[in-house]
């Protein structure tokens, strides 16, 4: 197209990738989605620069796509055709960090975990971790708030963020939200871009609220249980108990075998279910009490630490369970959210659904806060996942939302939960949500068919 030329020429050397095999690599995300035909691929390295393409590409009505690390899970980040892959991946400056005010000013190519690093150093803590934190991007955590271990206790990515500098579709620069802690001057447009798929605009930097690091590492215990249900009463029994954990996840058996085959853990044959939990209140006993609770509930082995090294021995093997996964087959994954209260039941519809449909369904769970993650595993080289999959989410989607839950608690709808969209929304909330994208995007050029 002659019009890229005008691109090429408008932006610094080198920003433009026009070679289709290096445009495509920046195309697809995490996704087994086959992407769209990238018309070419931007590498910003400055405001100035994803202003410039946003102005070329309302001009010559041209679809853009930001895009991060691409370690999203619904297809948010895949190319649709002949769009321009707006990259921010060498946007990484921290602009500031002020342990007086415990706030960070970063750009979205920061790397989530370089953040928490660098606010370490000054006592404090970037308090969103999600499981891809040492390679996923602040960019993309905002794109789809993002959630992670310590949400239990720390909230989501949106409890994080205290504003935003934008640039819109046609290349103007909005700021969003302020530095203080406080403020409720007109709408909360911050919070409205947190978690909009790129689908308004593009996020070039964030305010972010820092909080104080625990003084002490955090009491840390891990129990073993003879079922995921049991496993699931001792989270409900913790959370009705009053504890405030600030980490607190399980594993299915399925995802335990996956990471033995693969790491030999030891995993014992009676073990269906794994609760790791942590308190970095520095309450003497915390820690010993969720795990007491865990014994009462059915758990047949039960241990509490406050080594840092097991600590991250532990938590070390939760990490680990997507890769795992990974190695098994194809992965659709998936990120119901259901109230807390609900957790058991959530897990038993799961389970039913596997049982129901033939379908290999491997569980994680943020479960302190009632976040599942259903992975259906099926088998690799196929385009999609194939009917009985299709079915058993469809299953597991409905019963979500049956138990007043959502579609998805942090991975975003992106393109794979389109289809059950409208089930939670519903009519006028489509409505308003379609009118919001109008304002922002009368074009209809950011990451079409995404999200909405």
């Amino acid at each position: 197209m002659n019009h890229l030329a005008d691109l090429v020429a408008a932006l610094p050397a080198g920003r433009v990738l026009t070679d289709p095999d290096v445009a495509g690599a920046y195309a697809r995300d995490q996704t087994f989605l086959p992407p769209g035909t990238p018309l070419c691929a931007v590498v910003a390295e400055s405001r100035d620069d994803v202003v410039t393409t946003l102005r070329w590409a309302t001009e010559h009505r041209v679809p853009v796509v930001p895009r991060g690390a691409g370690t999203g899970l619904a297809g948010g980040a895949t190319a649709v055709e002949g769009c321009v892959m707006l990259s921010m991946i060498r946007m990484t400056a921290v602009r500031e960090l002020s342990p007086a005010d415990e706030i960070a000013v970063v750009e979205p190519g920061v790397i989530t975990a370089d953040l928490d690093r660098a606010a370490r150093a000054h006592g404090l803590m970037y308090a969103p971790d999600p499981s891809s934190y040492e390679i996923s991007t602040i960019g993309g955590n905002l794109a789809t708030n993002a959630g992670g271990l310590r949400c239990v206790k720390y909230g989501v990515t949106r409890d994080s963020v205290l504003g935003l500098e934008v640039v819109l579709p046609d290349g103007r620069v909005l700021a969003t939200g302020r530095r203080t802690m406080k403020g409720v001057t007109g709408y909360d447009l911050t919070g409205l871009f947190v978690g909009s798929e790129g689908t308004l605009g593009v996020i070039t930097a964030a305010t972010l609220r820092l909080r104080r690091a625990p003084e002490t590492p955090p009491a840390t215990f891990a129990a073993e249980f003879p079922s995921l249900r049991a496993a699931g009463d001792a989270v409900a029994a913790i959370i009705a108990a009053g504890c405030r954990p600030s980490l607190l996840e399980l594993m299915d058996r399925n995802t335990l075998k996956a990471i033995d085959d693969w790491k030999n853990i030891g995993l014992e044959p009676g073990v269906r279910a794994m609760l790791i939990g942590q308190s970095d209140d520095g309450v003497p006993g915390a820690a010993e009490r969720m795990a007491a609770l865990c014994e009462e509930n059915g758990a047949t082995f039960v241990a509490a630490t406050s080594s840092p090294d097991e600590a991250e021995e532990l938590i070390g093997v939760r990490r680990l369970a997507y890769q795992a996964k990974e190695r098994l087959g194809t992965c659709l994954v998936e990120d119901v959210c259901v109230p807390r209260s609900a957790l058991p039941v959530m897990i038993s519809e799961i389970e039913a659904a596997a049982e129901r449909h033939g379908a290999l369904i491997s569980t994680v769970a943020h479960a302190g806060d009632g976040n599942l993650h259903p992975v259906f595993i099926f088998e690799r080289g196929l385009a999609e996942p194939p009917p009985h999959v299709w079915a058993a989410a469809d299953d597991v989607f409905r019963a979500a939302l049956r138990l007043g839950g959502t579609l998805t608690g942090e991975h975003g709808v992106g393109v794979l939960k389109r289809r059950w969209l409208d089930l939670e929304r519903g009519e006028v909330s489509g409505d308003v949500q379609r009118g919001i994208k109008n304002v922002f995007d009368p074009l209809g050029i950011m990451n079409p068919g995404k999200a909405i």
